[in-house]
């Protein structure tokens, strides 16, 4: 209720109707604790759901912005060297990742993720077996050489950290890639062998073999990825091949060949 004009002859609203304006203001946008119980859950549902949206999105752009700093820069750089090629501060690396060797993890799933699916591409239009394997090699090799500093960044823990060790054993996402990838070259050395048709009498090669096969594979690339360029150095195609042919043959058909 209205009750008096002040020396200007301004309406002043009692108490009550300033109440009242605000109650009435409260009805018209009602909070999310007034509002009914399941659109007060959807609107939290939503802001969560947004806001979750925005931190993976953002996380992607960081390990983006890592990824071309680590090329640039080389795979010692440091979460300060990353986080000003990145255009932000390694505070903000640190909230999103933890530290360096959970940016390695992350980068990794991402990296690995892209390597395993070209190498299943290329095993997928091989003709044969060994074709096969081969494919998934140079696959391999050709990821890793285009960026040998982001490979070694997502491989190799940095000296100092706290869980500094080789990065087989402490990162997941290596340790899952060259799982996935044991199983992938299994799958055509089964084929090459014959195991299907002879049963058991060769499948103690394939438990075992696969497993050794990576070990072959890793070292061997990562020797020559690391080998300065030079006359004796062979090129990716040639390397992968012969990796194949150590994988099928052995070294034997090669010392034959020499003696």
């Amino acid at each position: 209720m209205l009750v008096s004009f002040d020396q200007c002859q301004l309406l002043i609203p009692s108490v009550p109707d300033t109440l009242g304006i605000v109650n009435s203001r409260h009805q018209e946008f009602p909070t999310a604790a007034q509002a009914p119980p399941g659109e007060a859950a959807s609107a939290v549902d939503g802001r969560a759901s947004r806001w979750q949206s925005h931190r993976e999105e953002r996380r992607r752009e960081l390990i983006k912005a890592a990824r071309k700093a680590v090329h640039r820069l080389g795979s010692d750089a440091s979460m300060e060297d990353i986080a000003g090629a990145a255009g932000t501060s390694k505070s903000v690396f640190y909230r999103y990742f933890g530290d360096k060797a959970g940016l390695q993890q992350a980068m990794g799933e991402v990296v690995l993720g892209q390597m395993q699916r070209r190498m299943r591409e290329a095993a997928q239009l091989a003709q044969t077996p060994r074709e096969g394997l081969y494919a998934m090699v140079s696959a391999y090799l050709q990821m890793a050489e285009s960026s040998p500093n982001v490979y070694a960044f997502i491989t190799r823990l940095t000296p100092g950290e706290a869980s500094a060790q080789d990065a087989i054993a402490a990162s997941g996402a290596l340790g899952n890639f060259f799982e996935q990838i044991t199983e992938m070259i299994a799958t055509p050395m089964r084929e090459y062998l014959g195991v299907e048709k002879e049963g058991a009498e060769k499948e103690a090669v394939i438990v075992y073999w696969p497993t050794a096969a990576i070990g072959l594979v890793r070292n061997a690339g990562e020797m020559w990825l690391g080998s300065p360029a030079g006359a004796g150095k062979p090129d990716q195609a040639a390397m992968a091949a012969q990796i194949t042919d150590w994988l099928c043959l052995g070294v034997a058909p090669g010392l034959k060949a020499t003696t």
